[in-house]
């Protein structure tokens, strides 16, 4: 039997129409789907029907799969001669562990693609009216796991080089937020300096909190904030005022299904 292909997929954000073009076919021809928690399960929908479905979604210390099982999975469904579309959140090649993944496919020999996403820093925060950059606010991004700011354990981040960047996006760090506030203000950035949550992003439940360094954790806990969310840190986050726009339009529905 000759080699399957495997499929490495960004699915994108929570809308399901976030999915590029190429990721969608990549659905529409697979023979088994190898996917995560936080994809849209609306996607699989477009798989068809016989499609084998393997959900190897990941919580906080509760995995269902841990990373070398689905390793083993990719390698043996692609040696069945199977086209295997591993469907991950966002963008395979941001926290994806996409680059893993692809050099196990290649020392088995398994052809592979990768099929870049809509990453969740963008997409969260674009949804929320913050631009990442802006000609007056912020010519530097950086995208950081808030899995590496822990307060006590390992803690690898340079935190006076990210404190020189406009903008830093937060990736699943709501956990560890009082630790981001308390090293960016210790490592220059002023205690004044916005900060939006956004939980949910891009899905019909998004909610976003905005406050300042030395304010946003008190915020957070008291709004019960919790993951899925994006942090975004940056003098951008004021043009939400000016720019929001999908929680208005979710504000109108809500308000115009009731009235009805």
């Amino acid at each position: 039997m000759s080699k399957g292909k495997v499929y490495l997929v960004g699915a994108g954000p929570g809308d399901e129409k976030l999915i590029t073009v190429k990721g969608l076919e990549c659905i529409q021809q697979s023979d088994c789907i190898v996917y995560d928690r936080l994809i849209n399960p609306s996607l699989l929908e477009y798989a068809p029907k016989n499609a084998e479905r393997i959900y190897c979604g990941k919580l906080p210390g509760k995995h269902m799969l841990i990373q070398e099982e689905i390793h083993e999975i990719l390698v043996q469904k692609a040696l069945e001669g199977k086209i295997v579309t591993r469907l991950k959140g966002g963008d395979p090649g941001i926290f994806g562990r996409v680059g893993e993944e692809a050099s196990v496919l290649k020392q088995h020999g398994i052809p592979f693609e990768i099929v870049p996403g809509v990453t969740a820093s963008v997409a969260a925060a674009e949804y929320a009216g913050i631009p990442l950059t802006h000609r007056e606010y912020a010519s530097s991004v950086a995208l950081v796991t808030g899995h590496g700011c822990k307060e006590n354990g390992s803690d690898y981040l340079n935190w006076r080089a990210l404190s020189g960047i406009d903008t830093i996006a937060f990736y699943m760090g709501v956990g560890n937020l009082q630790n981001i506030c308390r090293q960016l203000m210790q490592n220059g950035k002023a205690p004044g300096t916005p900060v939006a949550i956004i939980e949910n992003g891009t899905t019909k439940v998004q909610r976003t909190i905005s406050g300042t360094l030395d304010t946003i954790s008190q915020l957070a806990a008291s709004e019960k904030i919790t993951n899925p969310a994006m942090i975004i840190v940056g003098e951008v986050v004021k043009v939400r005022e000016q720019a929001m726009w999908f929680e208005d339009t979710l504000y109108k529905t809500k308000n115009n299904t009731n009235t009805q």
